[in-house]
């Protein structure tokens, strides 16, 4: 057991998983486009069901037309504290392999593509914060993204700003959050399904 970041393990894990959380104070700096690719890097090595890959990612750098467009697909409320983000990434997965069969395990591939980005951002001491606030619709007309593909998330990257930025609401809530034990989430064969909840 250990404490890190003010969160408590039950096991001695590396302390990697509790640096990183989703911050949302930015400073508003650019971020170089070699520490980009260093995440999206990280993200391609991802687990990937039959190493199809089907993560995709679209990214609007700070200052350009771009981010404008894709700061327009935000909502509201996370428009708020992103007009400090460096960087705007859009994740998008391919539904089908590339013989044309269905590929179910498509959402959960860029899952793990976008933890592997968070990780590697982490351990440079950048900020990441995934979101599902945004409009699809206006992604995918803008964008003019094929039905091939599910749009599943947008992420704000960026720079560590100052808590005191964010509006008051968001202030208290800067902080890591705390996790479910693992006696909720774990459960062993049979017996244990039946105690799902």
């Amino acid at each position: 057991m250990k404490t890190v970041n003010s969160r408590t393990t039950e096991y001695n894990i590396e302390d990697l998983f509790l640096k990183r959380y989703s911050p949302r104070a930015m400073s508003g700096e650019p971020v170089p486009i070699e520490q980009l690719m260093t995440l999206f890097d990280a993200a391609r090595w991802a687990p990937s069901a039959s190493n199809i890959q089907p993560w995709r990612f679209l990214y609007a750098l700070r200052g350009t037309l771009d981010f404008d467009l894709f700061f327009s697909f935000l909502a509201d409320g996370n428009k708020t504290w992103c007009k400090n983000a460096g960087v705007l990434l859009i994740g998008i997965s391919k539904k089908n392999a590339d013989d044309g069969k269905p590929n179910p395990t498509h959402s959960l591939d860029i899952g793990s593509a976008w933890e592997n980005l968070a990780l590697q951002a982490t351990q440079m001491s950048l900020v990441t914060h995934g979101m599902a606030g945004y409009s699809t619709e206006s992604v995918r007309k803008e964008l003019n993204i094929s039905e091939e593909f599910e749009i599943n998330l947008m992420i704000a990257v960026g720079k560590p700003g100052k808590v005191e930025d964010l509006p008051e609401y968001l202030q208290v809530r800067e902080k890591p959050n705390d996790r479910k034990k693992l006696f909720e989430i774990v459960f062993e064969g049979k017996e244990g399904a039946k105690m799902l909840k």
